[in-house]
C-alpha cells in the first residue's frame, strides 16, 4: 500500500538513534513528488530543526529573512520546499532529519487527534459553540477521540477517526492524524495561533495554513508515525467538515470561499443576502450549505442529491433555531436552490427541505461569533 506513494516499507526501530538515514530522504523525497513541501525537523525529535546561529541571534521575520532565500531551513515550515535538490542537500548534511509537511501550501488539512486522558474540561470547552446540557452524561469521555466522535454522532455523520478511505497515521503517543486534501483557493488555518484559541473539539487540533505536520514514517525517539490500512492517499475534506471548521474560525477571513469549486445560483445568492444571515460565520455556512446543493446540478444521477438536501436543511435549521435566519427565509433559499439543480422536482424537494429544517431547529448552532 505505501509503495503507491512512494514511502519506503515499515521498519521497526527502538528509537530515532537506529533510523535508516535513507529512508528519511526518500520520505522527504515522497512527499515532495506528490506536491508537498517539506522541512526537516530536529533529529528525534518532532519540532524543525534549528535556524542557523544567526537567525537565533536575531529577531527578524521569515519573509525577509537571506538564509530562507539561499536555500537554507530556518524558520520551520517557512523554508519547507519541494525542490529535490535542495532536499538532498540538507538531507545529505544531517542524514537523520525527520521530516514534516507544510501543510498549507500542500494543500492539506490534517486532524490531530490526541490521547492524553486528562481531567475533562468544562462542558463548554468539549465542543466549542455546541451547549451540552448538565443531563447529558459524559461517563466514558477521555480523550480527543471520544470528542470527535460524539461531534460527528451530533451531525449524524461518520467518525473521521475510522474513516479508511483517507489517510490515516498512528502516532507514537497513541493519537491519530486524519489527512484531508482541500479544495483548490481554500485556505483553512490551524488551531493554534490565535487569540482566543481556535479548537475543533477537545484534544482534536487542525494543522493547515501556518503549521506542519509529521511525516508518515518519520521516526522520533518515541517511535515512529505508522500509517494505519486504509487509502494511502489524503481524501478530499467532507463538507460537513468543511461547515464545522467555518463555524469555529478555522476558515481565512482574507479569502472567503465557498465548500466547493461551483458558484451558487444567482438567486440563490440575493436570497442570502435577502435572508438577513448579517454575522460573517453564518452567510459562510449557509453559502456552503447552498453550494452543496447546487454542484448537484452537473451529475443529474448519482449525487446524492436528496442527501445532500437534507444534510444542507439540517445545517440551515439550525441556523433558524440560533436566530441568524429566518424560518420562511430559510426554506426559500433552500427551494431555489434545489430548483437550480433539479428542475421541476418542487414537490419532492420541498418535503425533504420541511424534514431537515425541522430537525436542525431542534439543535441551535451556536456559531463563534455568538459567544461572548
Amino acid at each position: 500500500m505505501l509503495d503507491e506513494l512512494g514511502f519506503p516499507p515499515s521498519y521497526s526501530v527502538a528509537d530515532a538513534a537506529t533510523q535508516p538515514p535513507a529512508n528519511s530522504l526518500r520520505t522527504a523525497l515522497a512527499c515532495a513528488a506528490r506536491g508537498w513541501p517539506v522541512l526537516p525537523l530536529a533529529p528525534g525529535r518532532k519540532t524543525p530543526a534549528a535556524n542557523c546561529a544567526r537567525c537565533q541571534g536575531s529577531a527578524h521575520s521569515p519573509a525577509t529573512c537571506e538564509c530562507i532565500a539561499h536555500g537554507r531551513w530556518c524558520h520551520g515550515f517557512h523554508a519547507a520546499t519541494d525542490d529535490s535538490d535542495r532536499i538532498r542537500d540538507w538531507w545529505k548534511s544531517q542524514p537523520r532529519f525527520g521530516v514534516g509537511v507544510a501543510c498549507g501550501a500542500a494543500g492539506l488539512l490534517v486532524l490531530d487527534i490526541d490521547a492524553h486522558e486528562t481531567p475533562l474540561p468544562q462542558r463548554e470547552r468539549l465542543l466549542p459553540g455546541i451547549p451540552i446540557g448538565d443531563h447529558v452524561s459524559l461517563n466514558g469521555l477521555q480523550h480527543g477521540f471520544h470528542s470527535l466522535a460524539l461531534l460527528a454522532a451530533l451531525r449524524q455523520e461518520a467518525d473521521p477517526a475510522l474513516d479508511t478511505g483517507t489517510l490515516r497515521v498512528r502516532t507514537p503517543s497513541g493519537g491519530l492524524h486524519v489527512w484531508y486534501r482541500t479544495a483548490p483557493g481554500q485556505t483553512w488555518l490551524c488551531s493554534t495561533g490565535s487569540s482566543p484559541r481556535r479548537a475543533l473539539a477537545w484534544q482534536v487540533d487542525v494543522r493547515a495554513q501556518g503549521g506542519y505536520i509529521v511525516a508518515p514514517n518519520t521516526v522520533t525517539g518515541s517511535g515512529r508515525y505508522e500509517v494505519l490500512p486504509g487509502s494511502a492517499t489524503p481524501a478530499p475534506l467532507p463538507g460537513w467538515l468543511e461547515t464545522e471548521l467555518i463555524r469555529t474560525g478555522h476558515q481565512s477571513a482574507s479569502l472567503p470561499r465557498q465548500s466547493t469549486g461551483h458558484p451558487t445560483p444567482f438567486r440563490a445568492r440575493q436570497a442570502v443576502i435577502a435572508a438577513g444571515a448579517g454575522r460573517d460565520s453564518a452567510t459562510r455556512i449557509l453559502a456552503a450549505a447552498l453550494a452543496t446543493i447546487a454542484e448537484c446540478r452537473a451529475t443529474p444521477e448519482g449525487a446524492s442529491f436528496t442527501e445532500k438536501l437534507n444534510r444542507a436543511a439540517f445545517t440551515t435549521g439550525g441556523l433558524v433555531a440560533a436566530g441568524h435566519l429566518d424560518q420562511h427565509a430559510a426554506e426559500t433559499v433552500l427551494l431555489e436552490a434545489s430548483e437550480h439543480a433539479r428542475p421541476g422536482q418542487q414537490r419532492r424537494c420541498a418535503s425533504v427541505i420541511r424534514a431537515g429544517l425541522a430537525a436542525g431547529m431542534r439543535r441551535p448552532l451556536v456559531l463563534k461569533d455568538d459567544r461572548p
